[in-house]
């Protein structure tokens, strides 16, 4: 499968991060974003919100000029964040308060993991490397039980 420089660049930050535990959702230059950015939290100016995927006024004119971070636009950036908060098990709340799980676990992580990396194959039109459907498909034509 052909990827872009981009996505392996990211999958292996994340890689990295996950397995040196070092991927931390409450940490903006340890999230998913924070590590695709080189551990910078330069990008969390761009919203108004953590976890938002609304862009605020510079995040606007970023996207509006057609800068790239690390080869991801501005809503591309808050997307990935959003979708790995979401997998963490984040969800917002009355006033778009962003709750969090009581103790964040490695399954925590992973899930957002995977949903960072779904978000990824999709940026790039490609097909879901997380998705493990195809495992469980079968011929349901060929499976017929009797009833004795």
């Amino acid at each position: 499968m052909k990827t872009s420089i981009r996505f392996e660049k990211a999958i292996n930050k994340l890689y990295t991060a996950f397995h040196n535990k070092t991927l931390n959702p409450d940490d903006c230059k340890q999230c998913a974003v924070g590590n695709i950015m080189d551990n910078k939290d330069s990008w969390k100016h761009l919203t108004d919100s953590h976890g938002s995927t609304k862009l605020n006024y510079v995040g606007l004119v970023h996207q509006n000029l057609g800068r790239r971070f690390n080869g991801y636009s501005p809503i591309e950036l808050l997307q990935i964040e959003s979708a790995f908060l979401k997998g963490c098990g984040y969800h917002f709340k009355a006033h778009k308060r962003l709750f969090k799980p009581e103790n964040i676990t490695d399954a925590h992580l992973f899930n957002g993991l995977s949903a960072v990396v779904s978000q990824l194959c999709r940026f790039d039109g490609i097909k879901d490397v997380m998705d493990c459907s195809v495992l469980f498909e079968f011929d349901d034509s060929t499976s017929e039980l009797e009833l004795v």
